[in-house]
Formats: structure tokens, sequence, C-alpha cells
């Protein structure tokens, strides 16, 4: 199980067929077609699409800042910048990570834009429920319970679409077919 969503992979019967119509029925017993290959189920892409590691990153970034706050007051800053505004920027920072994270974690057959547009969207959902100091002044735990579960359940119905073989690898794999074409028929 990758890091990532999962493309399934949907057969190509043209190509499993291409070059068997020599072979007799009685032989096809011991020739092993390609299969469908599934791709994540439901419960897989609902945990896969949550930004875990971005999160962590600005649990960090907000515990530090959080702190800050407490110990400044409502007029809190950090090198002349108010906590308000820096915790702002680091909400846009986790949310420009989080798509960089999905490319550069990427293996073949994963649906990384996908991934990095569901987890991008979810960040600031997991934000809220940790208690980001950007929404210090609107947070609600109740609320952030709701809104977390409700958009994970609904994030796990997103499934990417699946993979299907390139029409030039099927016609380099499929024999050419033998006799006029139609354009020297009629001339």
């Amino acid at each position: 199980m990758g890091r990532l969503v999962r493309k399934p992979v949907v057969p190509d019967l043209d190509l499993q067929i291409a070059g068997l119509e020599s072979v007799l029925q009685s032989d096809l017993a011991g020739v092993q077609l390609a299969g469908a290959v599934a791709g994540d189920n439901y419960l897989e892409r609902m945990v896969k699409y949550v930004p875990g590691e971005v999160s962590g990153f600005s649990m960090l970034i907000n515990a530090i800042l959080d702190q800050a706050q407490k110990a400044g007051g409502p007029n809190a800053a950090m090198a002349g910048l108010p906590i308000g505004v820096i915790a702002t920027g680091a909400l846009a920072v986790g949310l420009i990570l989080t798509p960089l994270f999905c490319w550069y974690v990427r293996e073949d057959g994963d649906a990384w834009i996908t991934n990095a547009v569901v987890s991008t969207i979810a960040f600031p959902f997991w934000a809220y429920l940790m208690g980001a100091v950007a929404f210090a002044n609107i947070h609600d735990g109740n609320l952030a319970v709701i809104l977390v579960l409700t958009f994970t359940v609904v994030s796990g119905l997103v499934s990417p679409a699946a993979l299907r073989p390139k029409l030039a690898a099927r016609q380099e794999l499929a024999p050419p077919k033998e006799g006029p074409r139609l354009v020297e028929a009629f001339g």
C-alpha cells in the first residue's frame, strides 16, 4: 500500500487476445491473461486523503504560535509581525505544501493529482480541528469534529479514473488485418 491513492487498471481485452488467433481453444487453459488491478477501496482512499505529514508540520508551527500568543497576550507579535498574520501565513504554506508533498511522494500508478486536490481541500478542515491559531477567533471544537468527519466520509467517495492502456500500445500488439482495405476494395 502506497502513501497516495492508487488508480485501478482496467484490462484491455484487445491486448490480451492479440496474437492468440492461431492458438487452439484447448491450449488457452495454460495461457494466463492479464486481469484488472483493483485500485484502493473506499476506506483506503478515505485514510490516504488525510494530509498527515503536512498536518504534523502545521501542528508544530501552531504549537509555537499558540505559546507566543499566550505569552504576549492579544497584541502578541514575533519579529514585529502580529501572531495572526504569521498564523495565516503558516496556513497558506500548508496549503501550498500539501500538493507539493503529493507530487514528491508519487509513484507509478498513483492518482497523485486527485490526491493533491482532495488533500489540499482537506487541509483547512484538519487545521481547524487541531485548533490552528489562524482560526483562533472562530474555533468551535464540536463544529470542527462534525466538519472533519463529514469531509472525510465524503472524500472516500472520490475515486480516480481507471488507467486504460494507450491506443498506441493496442495498435502495436494487434496483428495487421489481411485482405484489401476499404479504399483498395473500391479502387
